[in-house]
């Protein structure tokens, strides 16, 4: 029985070991089909869909980009599609909307960056704080700004991610209370509007993984681009 309205994203469970993490490596058996022989309908679109990916990630990161450069973040695209999609589904815990499994994400890829650039580039580092064509009295605010942007580049991935998936389920938990004490034409008005809910939440699932993917790919870029 739920205690309160958060209930539902509670990462705890009734065995010693939480098992409701093990959801964030369903990703796994979706994988593994990949590599037969005779490749299924799903492998197929898997792999289609990973050729867009690449042709679009691979213009992003511009000319600094090499083989392989795209496929960390094809594969952190397909590791948080799958996660959302998880989620979808009654008694599958959603790992994507806790900030542990977001800020596990975004944090070392922008600690990656940072690094690399703060090391390797730095003059194009300390460029990037001031952008071109700054009034002189502007450039100390200009700076301390860009340092807060990048500083709190990972926070907002990871919220955005976070507060997306649970503004969804949280929505669709409120209706699917409510259903169990309608009747008639409220009845059938609520699991319509669930089923609309649903659509929206799998388009959100696709457009919040792309959104993830793309920005860090464009982190990724800022560095290396000079």
């Amino acid at each position: 029985m739920m205690t309160n309205l958060f209930s539902v994203f509670d990462p705890s469970s009734s065995l010693s070991m939480p098992m409701n993490w093990v959801s964030a490596l369903i990703f796994i058996l979706v994988v593994i089909p990949t590599f037969w022989v005779t490749p299924t309908k799903a492998a197929t679109g898997l792999n289609a869909m990973s050729e867009k990916l690449h042709y679009e990630f691979k213009t992003l990161l511009g000319n600094t980009s090499f083989q392989g450069s795209t496929l960390p973040f094809i594969a952190l695209f397909m590791f948080i599609l799958i996660n959302n999609f998880m989620g979808l589904f009654p008694y599958i815990f959603t790992a994507s909307s806790h900030m542990i499994l977001t800020l596990t994400l975004s944090l070392p890829l922008w600690l990656t960056f940072m690094m690399f650039g703060w090391i390797n580039q730095t003059k194009h580092m300390f460029a990037h704080l001031v952008p071109q064509s700054t009034p002189g009295a502007l450039m100390p605010f200009m700076v301390l700004i860009e340092s807060i942007s990048n500083v709190i580049r990972p926070l907002t991935l990871a919220v955005r991610l976070m507060a997306n998936m649970v503004a969804g389920h949280l929505l669709m938990t409120l209706l699917g209370n409510q259903t169990a004490s309608a009747s008639g034409i409220i009845l059938a008005g609520l699991l319509a509007t669930q089923i609309m809910l649903l659509t929206l939440e799998s388009a959100v699932a696709v457009i919040q993984s792309y959104v993830f993917a793309v920005l860090s790919t464009l982190y990724a870029s800022e560095v290396t681009s000079h």
